[in-house]
């Protein structure tokens, strides 16, 4: 079975059986209607998935893996604020009349800055080094700019990536600061799954491990119900992932370089609300 779905179901678990609700005190979160989304929360939260056993995609609930990729995509290859130039409506609500959601992840990853090598973005940097520096421990990105913040419609939730090279194998840390758990956790993973894919296919190297750190895990309120449904759902196989082989530059990637085999998950049959 499973092992995303394992460890999706334990955390869960966890957070609804032990964790810490916020409903008595002030919350900046609310839902469309103007109440607040409290929240039931654990903190410091570490999962690993080995992407040589398996791809870590939920089965117990259906996650758009086209638009998931989409959505790395154009953060990291189109380096894009603008929501023109995004294939879904993830981002609408922090979007403002002209599409920009303010200096905010891909803006923060095109930025240019100085190196004895020379000026590259944040991507390009990464780039250079597991081609020219794989065994560097500075291999990183960072887009919690906080000179920046004030001018961001969101700040950044998976906010940094460390890349580490160990032989011929790439591994990856996810830090993010805050998830929703039902809404973002798996989709989250499955991004950061592929880029990671990715960026080791391009560099010559063999996708390894990703550690996702997650400092606020939380559930909010209006997700109770439907994330006890979930949990409730038998586990199946973990599908096969398939990345075009052919592609050896980060930015000759499309949406239609991946796709699963056997890919069996059920939907959720209602909508998901999200905080605003």
């Amino acid at each position: 079975m499973s092992r995303a779905d394992r460890i999706f179901k334990q955390n869960m678990t966890d957070i609804l059986e032990n964790g810490f609700w916020d409903t008595d005190l002030p919350v900046r979160p609310h839902w469309d209607d103007g109440t607040p989304a409290h929240t039931v929360k654990k903190f410091g939260i570490v999962n690993t998935y080995d992407l040589q056993e398996e791809f870590p995609i939920l089965t117990l609930r259906k996650i758009s893996f086209r638009a998931a990729i989409d959505e790395i995509l154009w953060i990291w290859q189109k380096k894009s604020n603008n929501i023109h130039d995004l294939n879904s409506h993830i981002w609408d609500s922090w979007a403002d009349e002209t599409g920009s959601i303010g200096k905010a992840y891909g803006y923060q990853l095109g930025k240019k800055s100085i190196y004895p090598e020379g000026e590259f973005d944040q991507v390009d940097r990464v780039l250079y080094d597991l081609k020219h520096n794989p065994q560097s421990r500075r291999i990183l990105t960072n887009i919690y700019n906080f000179e920046d913040l004030h001018e961001m419609h969101l700040y950044p939730c998976a906010y940094s990536m460390t890349f580490n090279v160990t032989g011929d194998t790439l591994n990856g840390i996810l830090n993010q600061r805050s998830n929703d758990m039902l809404t973002a956790n798996n989709w989250n993973v499955v991004q950061y799954s592929v880029l990671l894919c990715m960026f080791a296919q391009v560099s010559g190297l063999k996708p390894g491990k990703l550690m996702h750190v997650i400092a606020d895990a939380h559930i909010y309120d209006r997700h109770i119900e439907l994330t006890k449904k979930v949990l409730a759902r038998e586990e199946k196989p973990a599908p096969i992932f398939h990345m075009n082989p052919d592609v050896k530059d980060f930015y000759k990637f499309t949406v239609d370089d991946f796709s699963l085999e056997g890919y069996d998950a059920e939907g959720l049959g209602e909508r998901i609300p999200v905080a605003i």
